[in-house]
């Protein structure tokens, strides 16, 4: 069993997956979003989060970036534990990151991130959606 799958971590897609470390990157910076001090300070935030961010969140709220900035520092933690990570490479500079999360309300997260030359990789797009009830 490889690093990887003992980490909770699957890889998918072509164009040459980890050989560049694109996909271990991805995951890195999707891990910081999760950190409750990253989510505490607006700057780093910013830093993270591609000027056109936009979120569909489990909540049915659909979330832009200012507005993120501005309301997770207030509430920064994460409720549950994240696992399953399956980043795929969808283009040379594009990728896109699925994983789970397990808690009180345990969601469906997916991220896509999208790098460019001047400011590296920047999360553009991010959905969660509530896992339903068993009962």
């Amino acid at each position: 069993m490889g690093r990887a799958e003992r980490d909770g971590v699957t890889s998918a897609g072509g164009h040459g997956d980890a050989a560049d470390g694109s996909l271990e990157e991805v995951l890195r910076l999707e891990r910081l979003l999760l950190d409750r001090a990253v989510r505490s300070e607006g700057g780093r935030l910013e830093a993270l989060l591609h000027p056109d961010f936009l979120e569909h969140g489990a909540s049915g709220r659909v979330w832009d970036r200012d507005a993120v900035v501005k309301a997770l520092p207030a509430d920064p933690g994460v409720s549950g534990v994240a696992f399953g990570f399956l980043p795929v490479r969808l283009s040379d500079d594009v990728v896109l990151l699925t994983y789970r999360i397990d808690g009180p309300r345990p969601t469906l997260r997916s991220s896509v991130w999208v790098r460019d030359e001047s400011s590296g990789w920047r999360l553009r797009f991010h959905q969660g959606t509530r896992v339903p009830d068993a009962s």
